[in-house]
């Protein structure tokens, strides 16, 4: 190997994932929080304080400072739209709120600017951490490389100044500046953030490698094969803002008749005063009818037929390990009728451990010598496969014997001195010396290939153990399925009519293997992000509302092309965690089909609230139009309606709620 590839102790800095500093927008950073926050406070000071039958100067005061917080952003946004020969009903609450006060309902105004100002401000952080995520994944590409000159000398640069043809360095511990094809070298690269695939890729010369990769042990000489701005990583960056920005934003049902339920009950509450008025009333008298009908038609319990039933089920899922993010994506979920799933991380664990151990006739060994052996080689090593086969020996409380003259091989596996004799530990293609004939001539050989292709076939991986130059013996590894995946996939399927889809990064028969065991029939495998992409729209451009379970940074631009996405919140990226539409915190996959049916029960039951609060507001306006509504009967009948709509919503806060969303 070239004196170029050894590393250098001067230049081997790592880039790992600690080097890349997380980007998060502080909740007071924003202006909307700030004002929610102002509004709150003065709100909670002024409710005790006008309860205990202080004066009402001083609640009043704070009550004042609760309205202008609160309600001047969104009444200065319903200006503009007014302007814009718009009205929505966001500059009704402030009407609405601001008629209450008029008639001595100032608590009941305040309130209502409260949770919009709230509503708001929550929106505002969730655009700006997206933002911060989506940014932070420039960060996994490093800022310079080190790029080899024609006559071998290396200069670092920036990874921005690179060009097509151009060769780098790649150090041990080092992140891949540019997507390219290995020159010469050899290494296991972790590319997870690209794939998704668990176990770090064996890379030689010929291979792609891919910008913000981790290198492993080894060394590589790379060609760039693409500018910056057309990587692989910087393409997901793309993707994910151009679906954020594209998706087309779901609304509540109230919001979708806004427009015509604002201008009609404008020009119903003119009409009304005006009307009298021309007829003869006396002002006094039109003018209070005309706030009566404005009070008792106002959209405040359909707002709240909306909005307790989907709070409730979003406190009831996060009570167990659902974070849903709005009301909102609670409404979509019960929508979906259509999953797409990741496979590593998601269905699985997404960590590998040993799933077989297979001593080899006449090696005079158990399977748990061999365990103790291989476990032993491994110990002093990084890689994840090492790491599976001490803990399964730790799992059976094996003791690891000490080692000496302990080596690593990028590619090939490892090797040390274990009570006198050479043990070597790896990759049977690389271990064993096939002759040209294609069978190796003894029979441990003949045997360890045979069991190796085996279990490559069924999508494990396969690791060779040698004594002394001799075969003793093989072990699977494999990612281990989640307890609940199948359930899970059989539920889903269930709620939504169509079988989920398997969506992997990861090899074909790795990806063949797990469908079998959870039962799903439309696999597909060795997918890049937007390859996700393309079949999250092949499937809603056939009319499917899709639903995407990942994990990783690979599934963040699927997540956020599908009409709802789910990630799994131990193991998930930041920028899968806050694209996402919702999160399991627990990655207790059997949530998920409980939280779509939990989703429906709340959909069913703003319907309900939707048909009280319209047949409440139907009698009270027929009442203020064909006779003469006393205006406190009017509030009380309007608040009545209020309450009744909210605690009909709050059921779904039961514990039952959650069982009865299983079944």
């Amino acid at each position: 190997m070239p004196t170029a590839l050894l590393p250098r102790s001067d230049q081997g800095t790592s880039a790992g994932p600690a080097a890349a500093p997380r980007r998060r927008t502080r909740v007071l950073a924003l202006a909307e929080a700030r004002w929610a926050a102002a509004a709150t406070v003065a709100f909670l000071i002024a409710l005790p304080l006008q309860l205990t039958g202080a004066a009402s100067w001083l609640w009043g005061a704070l009550y004042a400072v609760a309205y202008v917080a609160g309600g001047w952003e969104p009444a200065l946004a319903g200006l503009r739209a007014l302007r814009e020969k718009t009205l929505d009903v966001d500059l009704l609450m402030i009407v609405a709120a601001l008629g209450a006060a008029s008639i001595g309902q100032v608590m009941d105004g305040a309130l209502l600017i409260v949770i919009f100002a709230t509503s708001g401000a929550l929106e505002a952080l969730a655009t700006a951490r997206t933002a911060d995520s989506v940014r932070s994944l420039l960060d996994l590409a490093p800022t310079t490389a080190t790029r080899v000159a024609d006559g071998g000398g290396e200069e670092t640069v920036d990874t921005a100044e690179l060009k097509v043809g151009d060769v780098i360095l790649v150090r041990p511990g080092e992140r891949v500046g540019a997507d390219g094809e290995v020159l010469d070298g050899a290494s296991d690269v972790d590319q997870a953030t690209i794939t998704g695939e668990p176990l770090p890729v064996a890379k030689e010369a010929g291979d792609e490698v891919f910008a913000g990769t981790l290198n492993g042990a080894g060394a590589l000489r790379v060609r760039v094969g693409r500018d910056a701005s057309d990587s692989v990583i910087a393409r997901i960056v793309a993707m994910v803002e151009e679906a954020s920005e594209t998706k087309a934003p779901t609304q509540l049902f109230i919001e979708k008749i806004e427009q015509r339920y604002s201008l009609g009950m404008v020009v119903a509450t003119l009409a009304v005063f005006a009307v009298p008025l021309a007829l003869g009333d006396d002002l006094t008298g039109a003018l209070l009818r005309a706030m009566t009908f404005m009070i008792v038609a106002s959209p405040c319990a359909v707002v709240l037929a909306t909005m307790p039933p989907l709070l409730s089920a979003i406190a009831n899922a996060g009570r167990h390990g659902v974070l849903v993010k709005s009301a909102v994506v609670m409404e979509r979920l019960g929508q979906v009728d259509a999953v797409a799933l990741d496979k590593t991380g998601t269905l699985t664990e997404g960590t590998p451990r040993v799933t077989a151990v297979h001593a080899l006739p006449g090696s005079g060994l158990t399977d748990d010598t061999l365990l103790t052996l291989a476990a032993a080689a491994e110990h002093r090593s990084e890689h994840p496969l090492a790491r599976a086969v001490v803990s399964a020996a730790r799992a059976r409380g094996l003791e690891i014997p000490a080692v000496a003259d302990f080596a690593s091989a990028p590619g090939i596996g490892v090797s040390a001195t274990v009570g006198g004799a050479v043990v070597r530990v790896g990759a049977p293609a690389r271990l064993l010396t096939v002759p040209p004939t294609g069978e190796p001539q003894d029979t441990a050989s003949t045997e360890a290939l045979a069991r190796a292709r085996q279990w490559g076939e069924d999508g494990q991986t396969a690791v060779l153990v040698l004594r002394d130059g001799a075969p003793v013996g093989v072990l699977g590894i494999a990612d281990r399925l989640r307890p609940d995946a199948a359930t899970t996939v059989t539920a889903l399927e269930s709620l939504t009519g169509t079988a989920p889809m398997l969506l992997t990064g990861d090899n074909a028969q790795a990806a063949a293997r797990l469908a079998t065991e959870v039962g799903i029939d439309d696999v597909r495998a060795g997918l890049l992000p937007q390859d996700k992409v393309a079949a999250v729209r092949e499937a809603e451009g056939a009319g499917r509302k899709v639903l995407v379970i990942g994990d990783g940074v690979n599934d963040a631009p699927a997540l956020a092309a599908a009409h709802t996405g789910i990630a799994m919140g131990r193991a998930g990226s930041d920028l899968a965690l806050e694209t996402a539409d919702a999160v399991i915190v627990r990655d207790e996959l059997a949530t998920v089909p409980r939280v779509i049916a939990l989703s429906r029960r709340a959909r069913g039951l703003v319907v309900q609230n939707l048909v009280i609060a319209g047949a409440f507001i139907a009698v009270l306006v027929t009442w203020d139009l064909a006779g003469n509504l006393p205006l406190p009967l009017g509030v009380l009948g309007h608040e009545g309606s209020t309450v009744l709509v909210g605690l009909n919503g709050l059921r779904l806060l039961r514990e039952g709620a959650w069982r009865d969303a299983g079944e």
